[in-house]
């Protein structure tokens, strides 16, 4: 071994400094506690939705929030959807990336704690000209070998590299929370863009039924309005009320084109490489039993909350790196190198050289640059704090939207359903008329056309019914915390 016991105890020395014991300035972060809230809605949570299409939706409070919820809908053409979104889409792996980036930068920071080590060689022949220095000698030719090693530890006194190791490792729950949040807002849009597909199909084909009973109306009505036993003006109102229709195809139709679309998208293909299963409405079942965290769990679970946590607790460590900056700076080091004219005496006593060293540096005068960068700092604490407390605020007034809306939907399907009942059996009613010779064909045909327009209002609530569900669902932070979707 080459190093002299002088220089290994400086070494040793240095590195034991790691352990030093010292204050970190600046606030230390807790967690915001959870709003002193037992509910959602104003009074109370309703719990359960009045019945529609025979189903009414139970609200469980407290109940677990499972992580792969789409599976309730009970349609493997869905699961297989969601999986190969899960798969492909970019954005999840961006979001994984920038996790990793995280952690891996969060792996770089802890270097900080650790003694910077470095060594050096060099191999050097050189002309020595006495006369440089005045002296009346003869040049001399040598050769120089070094081999040199140094030690550089910077003392954390004031805790402000701790700080920045705790600003990191809040970035890294932020990138996780932001990942999470990513997977729950994918599996939410593309359990929703299904939906939406399935009631625009069935919106064009209960519409283009309607289209040709209208148009069969308008032929009769003609034909009437030709004998005379019908107003021309009668003809008109049935020929607005057809191309009324009419127009209404080519919105469904491009509406089910954005929905492929965005399916495709979502998946991770271009819209001309990959074409979505066909879902109907009556492919998917309503869940029954839906729950509902607790207000104190929320905040401990879903994602966007957790983000703005994690970012208020990196603008908090970052009070206590500017406050550091304020404070001394104290650094250790040592070097030892050994030089020779030769290999072969590059250890012998006359060429070792070491040196131990300490400093510090205390900024004086920086025209308030350091003082300003730490109220920017207790600033941009103050900033994340508020804008944590606003996005738990938002996520409550969220869930409680959504409970809400799930109990308005059921009321207006029940409604709704209960015109369907009646347009149908009105439809009858005129069919038994017709049949009889006390009903024209034409009250046939406008009997027919009012329930495929109550049917495409039933479509229309059933589908803002699953949709409601998905965001109860997602409200609730998508039950990631358990295991990873998938």
């Amino acid at each position: 071994m080459w190093a002299s016991s002088t220089a290994v105890r400086a070494i040793t020395v240095v590195a034991l400094s790691v352990a030093m014991p010292g204050c970190a300035v600046g606030p230390n972060f807790v967690r915001p506690p959870a709003p002193a809230v037992s509910h959602y809605a104003f009074g109370a949570d309703p719990t359960q939705t009045p019945s529609a299409l025979g189903t009414a939706q139970r609200f469980v409070p407290g109940k677990e929030l499972r992580a792969d919820w789409w599976h309730l809908f009970r349609c493997s053409a869905l699961d297989d959807v969601i999986a190969a979104a899960l798969a492909r889409n970019p954005g999840v792996r961006g979001a994984q990336a920038s996790l990793r980036q995280s952690e891996d930068s969060l792996r770089s920071g802890y270097g900080v704690f650790y003694p910077q080590v470095s060594a050096g060689a060099a191999a050097t022949r050189q002309r020595s000209e006495p006369l440089q220095f005045g002296q009346q000698a003869a040049p001399t030719l040598f050769n120089l070998f070094t081999l040199s090693t140094s030690v550089h530890y910077a003392l954390d006194v004031f805790g402000g590299q701790r700080r920045m190791i705790e600003a990191l490792g809040a970035g890294v729950d932020l990138q996780r929370a932001t990942l999470q949040a990513t997977y729950v807002t994918l599996i939410s849009n593309v359990v929703n863009t299904v939906v939406a597909r399935a009631a625009y199909r069935a919106q064009m084909e209960a519409t283009q039924e309607l289209i040709r009973l209208e148009t069969q109306q308008v032929a009769i009505a003609e034909v009437q309005a030709r004998a005379g036993t019908l107003p021309y003006s009668g003809v008109l109102s049935l020929r607005v009320q057809l191309a009324a229709n009419r127009a209404t195809m080519p919105a469904l139709e491009q509406r089910v084109t954005q929905s492929n679309d965005l399916l495709a998208s979502l998946t991770g293909h271009a819209p001309a490489q990959w074409q979505p299963p066909d879902i109907a409405l009556g492919d998917l079942t309503l869940p029954d039993e839906l729950p509902v965290t607790v207000p104190s769990r929320l905040v401990r679970q879903r994602p966007d909350i957790l983000a703005a946590e994690a970012t208020a607790h990196y603008a908090s460590a970052n009070v206590g790196v500017a406050t550091a900056a304020l404070l001394p700076d104290v650094a250790l080091g040592a070097a030892y190198s050994a030089n020779g004219p030769a290999l072969a005496t590059l250890f012998s006593p006359p060429g070792r050289a070491w040196d131990i060293s300490a400093a510090a540096t205390q900024p004086l005068f920086a025209g308030g640059t350091l003082w300003f960068k730490r109220k920017a700092a207790v600033d941009s604490y103050e900033q994340a704090a508020a804008l944590y407390q606003q996005t738990v605020l938002d996520a409550f007034a969220q869930v409680a939207d959504t409970l809400r809306a799930l109990e308005h939907d059921s009321e207006m399907l029940a409604a709704q359903d209960e015109a369907l009942g009646d347009a149908r059996e009105a439809l009858k009613l005129v069919q038994v008329n017709y049949a009889a010779g006390i009903a024209s064909y034409l009250d046939v045909l406008t009997a027919d056309a009012q329930y495929q327009t109550s049917l495409i209002d039933e479509f229309q609530s059933v589908a803002l019914r699953y949709q409601d569900t998905v965001a109860l669902y997602a409200a609730l932070g998508g039950g990631w915390w358990k295991q990873a979707p998938g």
